[in-house]
């Protein structure tokens, strides 16, 4: 091995970004590298990131993880996308489907000739031109079946509602038997080299000390290395993001569990429900200037569709990124790089990326600089890009009724979101930049689910003769009720993956 080669790495905090870190890493790098965990049972993990996106698969599938399995130890059940409650207004209700809408015709995106048939006042609902908007309300599911050419079913995009304390368990036994070593102990120390600043090792309550070459710190929102020991700076998204607490609590299944997560605006922030086969995950995120503790609790308690089942868990955040999540020989994950409040089920996928990004650039021992800042850079892009994606959904609202969504609704914006809302308010475009996390569909189902109506649509799409029109919409809507017509419902392709286990 090169004398300059990582040989050995620690990761500090278990927790999900913990063990999707161990498991990762242990799964690339084999056993050519030590990798230890140090985790303490005394200290709590976050645990509210139990709804996901679709990239999900795409770990799993790294870490040689089978669907099936995965589902069963996890009590996960199938997501198609989300729903949002009272965002726009009051008593509005719309969906963010995972996938697409309708298809592309005449190389321009298929909103834009829906948007004309609107305007021509003969289009149907968006909705029922996404056939996971379609399912999810018919509460149905299966995976994609590429064998009909052409058929929306091939389409189906989807990911997972699952117990995240459990998905941690899961990784930790793919990790353990990949050689990851876990230390029992809680960190009171870490030593600094005196030349370059470097972490050189951290010394446990038992007095044993871990040294390592890498260091990833996941340990939440502490920033135990990369905050208290390095210093990299925070910086503060609470003026775009006020909502600075949550209280979770799990509450008794009562029905069959949807295929989709729902968000509902209130007053004072905003409430999440997440079906898992075993439990439905529930949540008030709010903001403290508007509400108390036991406010937030009270509320959370009287939307409770069943008994609960455990303790309420209270937590405190701020929304925000490190000026550095890479610096010197730490890398940050999970809660100890930045925060965006679960709304679009982003925290499992910023460390995944995350993960994907420190593979690309994984250094040697010189910790080459340049590396670290590209690392950085788009770290920070990804944020941004969230972050604005987020912020929509507060700041695209007519709600008047309370002082949080006053706030919102004037407050001034990020420059880069300001100018993708004037785009589509002029003309319906949408734009995708360097690959960002939410796809075209995402930015029009939140746009036009919170009532924003462009002026125009593409003026291409004037090209195709209103007949030919509405004939192709009419075969789409009818191929995609077809579809979901065929699928099983979400319960049924549950039970069926239960059966395979025994």
């Amino acid at each position: 091995m090169d004398e300059l080669a990582i040989r050995r790495i620690v990761v500090v905090g278990g927790g999900t970004a913990g063990w999707m870190a161990a498991a990762a890493l242990s799964r690339v790098l084999g056993r050519a590298v030590e990798i230890e965990l140090i985790e303490s049972e005394a200290i709590g993990t976050v645990g509210v990131g139990e709804a996901t996106i679709p990239h999900l698969q795409y770990f799993n599938r790294l870490l040689g993880i089978d669907e099936d399995d995965f589902v069963r130890r996890t009590a996960a059940t199938f997501k198609l996308g989300i729903e949002f409650v009272d965002w726009g207004r009051i008593g509005d209700r719309y969906f963010h489907p995972f996938g697409t809408y309708g298809q592309e015709m005449e190389g321009l995106h298929f909103h834009h000739f829906w948007l004309r048939q609107a305007q021509l006042g003969g289009a149907l609902e968006l909705d029922r031109f996404s056939i996971g908007a379609d399912a999810a309300r018919a509460q149905r599911f299966q995976r994609p079946d590429h064998s009909r050419a052409g058929s929306p079913l091939g389409t189906i995009s989807y990911a997972f509602q699952f117990d995240a304390s459990l998905y941690a368990r899961y990784l930790r036994e793919r990790a353990e038997a990949s050689g990851v070593r876990r230390t029992e102990g809680r960190i009171v120390d870490v030593a600094l080299d005196s030349g370059n600043g470097h972490v050189q090792a951290v010394t446990l309550e038992d007095s044993s000390r871990v040294a390592g070459d890498l260091f990833i710190d996941c340990s939440g929102f502490r920033g135990l290395l990369i905050s208290k020991a390095l210093g990299a700076g925070f910086e503060d998204w609470s003026h775009w993001l006020p909502c600075d607490r949550a209280v979770a609590r799990a509450c008794r299944r009562t029905t069959d569990p949807l295929p989709y997560t729902r968000a509902t605006a209130k007053a004072a922030g905003w409430q999440w429900r997440i079906p898992l086969q075993s439990r439905t995950g529930n949540g008030y995120v709010y903001c403290s200037d508007h509400l108390s503790d036991d406010e937030a609790l009270a509320g959370l308690n009287a939307a409770l569709d069943g008994d609960p089942l455990s303790e309420p868990n209270f937590l405190k955040f701020k929304a925000g990124v490190r000026h550095k999540a890479w610096d010197r020989n730490v890398v940050a994950l999970g809660l100890a790089s930045g925060f965006l409040e679960p709304l679009e089920s982003t925290s499992i996928h910023l460390i995944q990326s995350a993960i994907a990004r420190l593979l690309t650039n994984f250094p040697d021992r010189r910790f080459n600089q340049h590396d670290i800042d590209y690392y950085n850079r788009r770290t920070r892009v990804e944020y941004e890009q969230v972050r604005d994606f987020i912020i929509l959904h507060y700041a695209a609202t007519t709600r008047d009724d309370s002082p949080l969504w006053r706030y919102c609704r004037s407050m001034a914006l990020p420059t880069s979101l300001e100018e993708r809302i004037a785009i589509f308010r002029e003309n319906g475009r949408l734009y995708r930049h360097d690959n960002e996390l939410f796809s075209e569909t995402s930015w029009l189902a939140v746009m036009h689910g919170q009532g924003l109506v462009p002026r125009r649509y593409h003026p291409l799409a004037d090209l195709l003769p209103e007949g030919e029109l509405d004939k192709r919409m009419t075969h789409i809507a009818n191929a995609m009720r077809l579809a979901v017509d065929r699928m099983p419902s979400h319960q049924q392709f549950l039970d069926q993956i239960g059966r395979t286990a025994a």
